[in-house]
């Protein structure tokens, strides 16, 4: 049994918070201070066109929001993430096996890509990379926060990094900020074909802050650009609620796929 003072991944208890996922279908810890899985991560998860019996790779997993929200979505998928703080490793672990899922977490850096990892190819690669170009915004306050959403490793080599390990035929999907949408989208057209870009529309009126990518390896087919999914109802947020649209509730809630052609 735990304890106040019991550290898991890092942190003691009494610093981890229990959050609900998918309807409550998850149940994560996450620190209360730091970096902190939103939305992000479970958008990225019902993007991916996995099936039971699948692989998938999580790039830089954090404390496995995104794979975790993947494999209670499609029962069956076999997990693996890569992350390169040892404390978020330990927390993934911890949230698969607390919430029944299996998941090999490697602690790694994918520049220097693991032993375990090079080894093996996926059905899927997924990744949430730092947002923020650090010659062009300023530092987060915390260690781990910063690892999170500082850009340290340019974004064409997660792309690079998620290619090698996608198998033939597989698909590599990124979530980004729509500012970096060219640097993601030349890297990706080097490594992979048949690209779909889907925006995400945090209100009607309002620009897509965020963008789904998702590429085939060795993929054929011309470019899609898809129409947006629209996140939220309104013109501004709700304080008696969640103000998702129905489509996004169904995603955010239900653990439904999203798709990119409607």
């Amino acid at each position: 049994m735990s304890t106040p003072e019991a550290v898991a991944g890092g942190w003691p208890e009494a610093e981890l918070s229990a959050d609900k996922f998918l309807g409550g279908r998850l149940v994560l810890r996450q620190p209360r201070k730091g970096y902190r899985a939103g939305a992000d991560p479970v958008l990225l998860a019902a993007a991916v066109l996995a099936r039971p019996g699948e692989s998938l790779l999580d790039l830089g997993c954090g404390a496995g929001t995104a794979a975790l929200c993947a494999g209670a979505r499609v029962p069956g998928l076999r997990l693996a993430g890569l992350e390169r703080q040892p404390a978020y490793a330990e927390l993934a672990r911890r949230n698969a096996r607390e919430n029944g899922l299996e998941m090999t977490v490697t602690c790694g850096d994918l520049t220097v890509m693991p032993e375990a990892l090079r080894q093996q190819q996926f059905h899927h690669v997924i990744a949430n990379p730092p947002y923020f170009r650090r010659d062009a915004s300023v530092r987060a306050r915390a260690d781990d926060r910063e690892g999170a959403l500082g850009e340290e490793t340019p974004l064409a080599l997660w792309v690079d990094a998620a290619a090698r390990r996608c198998r033939p035929g597989g698909t590599v999907t990124f979530i980004h900020r729509a500012e970096r949408l060219p640097d993601l989208m030349t890297a990706f057209a080097a490594r992979l074909g048949s690209l779909e870009l889907k925006p995400l529309v945090p209100r009607a009126g309002r620009e897509s802050q965020l963008v789904l990518l998702r590429g085939r390896k060795g993929g054929r087919a011309a470019f899609r650009l898809h129409a947006g999914l629209l996140l939220h109802e309104g013109e501004a947020h709700s304080e008696l609620g969640s103000d998702y649209t129905d489509e996004a509730s169904r995603i955010m809630r239900a653990a439904a796929p999203l798709e990119f052609a409607v």
